[in-house]
């Protein structure tokens, strides 16, 4: 099997809520499979670090980023941004930039936001420039996938997305779009294994 890292960022679990979605598509592509890390969280200025529940993945290891043959990444949107902990997960891969670990691999991006206008294509977009600085090749939702222009929720060309204000559960359109993202990402990745072998 081979291997599509889903890592994200969750503090409420919206997010994670989506990553496993995104498993969901990877895993509808045959001899492909989804490895669901996390990213861990940092302290606040106070120093204090949110707790996590213990049934939560494993935190990502390089290695991860070595293995896989392409990339899911999730962060919450926070005031039209990515969540500070994934920014920090980005910036200490410099050693993974070196060696061009990514170079090549497909990847996407997913988001939730509180609300319909909380940043979701904003926060998408940034997440997509330091995957381009690493040489990954972006993968998104073409609107091939009908429910992408017809979504009342979540979901752009840019990458999956989540309305989560409220604790709203993911809307159909967002699991499906969601699932669609994650397909396409594990469709890449097997055509450039398979071209490679």
């Amino acid at each position: 099997m081979t291997d599509i890292l889903v890592l994200y960022y969750s503090r409420y679990g919206a997010t994670a809520r989506l990553a496993h979605q995104a498993a969901r598509g990877i895993e509808q592509v045959d001899g492909m499979q989804a490895r669901i890390r996390r990213i861990p969280a940092i302290a606040d200025a106070s120093g204090n670090t949110p707790e996590l529940a213990a049934d939560e993945p494993p935190i990502v290891t390089p290695q991860d980023f070595e293995e896989c043959a392409g990339l899911l990444l999730g962060s919450p949107t926070y005031f039209g941004g990515m969540a500070a902990p994934v920014k920090h997960m980005i910036d200490d891969t410099s050693r993974q930039w070196f060696k061009g670990t990514l170079t090549g691999k497909p990847a996407g991006v997913f988001t939730s936001t509180g609300s319909m206008h909380g940043g979701q294509e904003t926060v998408l977009l940034s997440m997509i420039v330091p995957l381009l600085h690493h040489g990954m090749l972006i993968v998104g939702i073409p609107y091939a996938e009908q429910a992408l222009a017809h979504t009342q929720t979540g979901g752009t060309p840019y990458g999956a997305s989540h309305t989560a204000g409220n604790n709203r559960p993911l809307s159909q359109e967002e699991r499906h779009l969601t699932q669609a993202l994650g397909q396409r990402v594990a469709e890449v990745a097997k055509s450039l294994v398979a071209s490679k072998s």
